[in-house]
């Protein structure tokens, strides 16, 4: 189930319209009585500069040929953020064109480079780091990110996703204190990638899965939220360690923008870095025996998977 850019661009803007009280906007309260929350359509075409008949019919799905200039003064209405703005610009790109909703041809497998994978070695064994790609499919891990989250290399492929690992296995949910809104920035990141011409084979998989199988990745999906973190903190329940608090920093090769590097911290004399070194000295004893590199297992010929 690829994205229906028409009828997500409806959406989107209806959801953004819905949650702005006309206070939020400086329209006083006229007594009349609302059928639905958030601002009347021609309140927001209003506030936009543009007529109602216009606002309307592009929030319909009957209007292709909407300019940057009015996007922008639109995007200002809604007060939506830097990620939302790209999000409605994305979407009427594609609107625009009349782009298939159908999904792409499975696409060329990611590989990590070796430096890369030198590198993630090299954090080790105290600075969990790992490589995702597409879809947020788990590409390389160094040794200490999987102790920390769980061994995604010894997983089948398709299962080695940090978005299924979140929504699907229990174990997630007891070793994320804020697992809530730890699912909710995975699946906003997940809708940006798609409104940016990245649903693919393997998105159309990953969110029919998700959406099957997990109710609150229904609810997440259904609320159009689009959000990219690109770094901050995450809280952990772990098993072995206890509670720690990581910050995160992410990364983007330049040469593959599809790439992320994410490299997690403790700062320095708190009980989280104890706990870190804690729990980098038992993965280091549990891998005795094992190399210390990141393993990337064999990647499946994907341009030979039919679609």
């Amino acid at each position: 189930m690829g994205l229906d850019h028409t009828a997500e661009l409806s959406e989107f803007l209806r959801t953004r319209r819905a949650r702005l009280a006309p206070e939020d906007v400086g329209i006083p309260a006229d007594g009349t009585p609302r059928r639905v929350p958030g601002l009347r359509r021609e309140e927001l075409a209003q506030l936009a500069g543009v007529s109602t008949d216009y606002y309307t019919r592009l929030e319909q799905g009957r209007h292709r040929n909407v300019s940057d200039s009015v996007l922008g003064a639109i995007a200002r209405a809604l007060q939506l953020d830097e990620d939302e703005h790209a999000y409605l610009v994305a979407l009427a790109q594609h609107h625009r064109s009349g782009a298939s909703r159908r999904c792409s041809r499975p696409t060329r497998p990611q590989r990590v480079r070796a430096g890369l994978q030198r590198m993630l070695s090299a954090l080790d064994p105290c600075t969990p780091a790992l490589i995702t790609g597409r879809n947020t499919q788990v590409l390389a891990a160094n040794r200490t990110a999987r102790a920390l989250l769980t061994d995604f290399e010894a997983l089948p492929y398709q299962e080695r996703n940090l978005a299924r690992f979140i929504f699907l296995d229990d174990c997630a949910r007891d070793l994320y204190a804020d697992w809530a809104q730890v699912a909710e920035d995975v699946a906003a990141g997940l809708r940006l990638d798609a409104s940016l011409g990245r649903d693919d084979a393997a998105f159309c998989e990953l969110i029919g899965e998700l959406a099957v199988k997990s109710p609150e990745f229904r609810g997440i999906w259904a609320g159009h939220r689009v959000r990219r973190r690109s770094h901050g903190c995450t809280r952990f329940r772990h098993p072995q360690v206890g509670e720690l608090t990581l910050g995160f920093e992410s990364f983007t090769p330049g040469d593959d923008h599809d790439q992320t590097l994410y490299v997690y911290t403790a700062e320095a004399g708190t009980a989280s870095e104890t706990a870190l070194r804690l729990l980098a000295q038992l993965s280091g004893e549990a891998a005795d025996g094992y190399s210390d590199l990141p393993r990337q297992t064999p990647i499946p010929d994907l341009e030979s998977t039919p679609s």
